[in-house]
């Protein structure tokens, strides 16, 4: 039956479950608090506090960020490519090609819009 083979899953949710909720209400009972001002400070290595910690972030690091992951992610899927390259046959390489080279566009229109200069 097709319910038997969820069986186990939903022994395992179940398990999940009372775990997170029973670490959560251990922490809340034995966790000290306290409610001085000095625990809510942004610690910065023994020294006080030059300002708030609430700061924005230049849109420059989410470009850096973003072109890190998008990189990323190609490194994931060429590696295996690559791996089995004598085995894939031309249709995989075509595909690799196509997606490299729509990574490089990226990549040249990212540099002409002066995303990758630090200023």
């Amino acid at each position: 039956m097709l319910l038997n083979d969820y069986v186990a899953v939903l022994i395992a949710a179940i398990v999940g479950f009372f775990l997170v909720f029973s670490a959560l209400i251990g922490s809340r009972l034995l966790a000290p608090f306290s409610n001085e001002k000095q625990k809510s400070d942004t610690y910065e290595c023994g020294m006080l506090p030059i300002r708030s910690a609430n700061t924005n972030i230049g849109v420059r690091f989410y470009f850096y960020a973003i072109l890190f992951v998008i990189f990323d992610v190609e490194a994931v899927f060429i590696f295996p490519w690559v791996v089995s390259f004598m085995n894939v046959g031309i249709e995989a390489f075509i595909c690799m090609t196509v997606f490299i080279l729509i990574l490089l566009l990226g990549l040249a229109y990212a540099w002409k819009k002066g995303a990758l200069s630090w200023r």
